[in-house]
């Protein structure tokens, strides 16, 4: 397993998750990194990315709620999610781009948010 996303659970509305995705070093070191989520019955999106030299980019519903870090030393990216509300209820996925490591898809992460 390239990728391997951790972290995910049940949380009341309003609590905290901290998601990580393991890589090796060096799909970490040359990629863009981005989580996506997936709800029931809806399609994949975006939620927020790291490149290389940590500038990050967020959908709109989770800024100011969510940070995307990596820690190069632990090859880890990392997404900490704060004032979880249940439209954020989905599965994770991890995905690594660059062009070394081309488009890599980690295993999802199930968060489920109860109101």
């Amino acid at each position: 397993v390239q990728l391997q996303a951790s972290g995910g659970g049940l949380v009341q509305a309003g609590g905290s998750l901290r998601l990580s995705c393991a890589a090796s070093r060096i799909i970490l070191s040359g990629s863009t990194m981005t989580w996506y989520r997936q709800a029931p019955g809806k399609q994949r999106e975006f939620v927020a990315s790291i490149n290389i030299e940590s500038s990050t980019n967020y959908h709109d519903s989770v800024k100011g709620r969510f940070t995307i870090s990596r820690v190069n030393a632990r090859n880890t990216v990392y997404l900490q999610m704060n004032s979880l509300r249940p439209e954020d209820t989905a599965v994770y996925y991890c995905n690594a781009n660059g062009i070394t490591s081309g488009d890599i898809w980690g295993q999802g992460t199930l968060v489920t948010v109860s109101s």
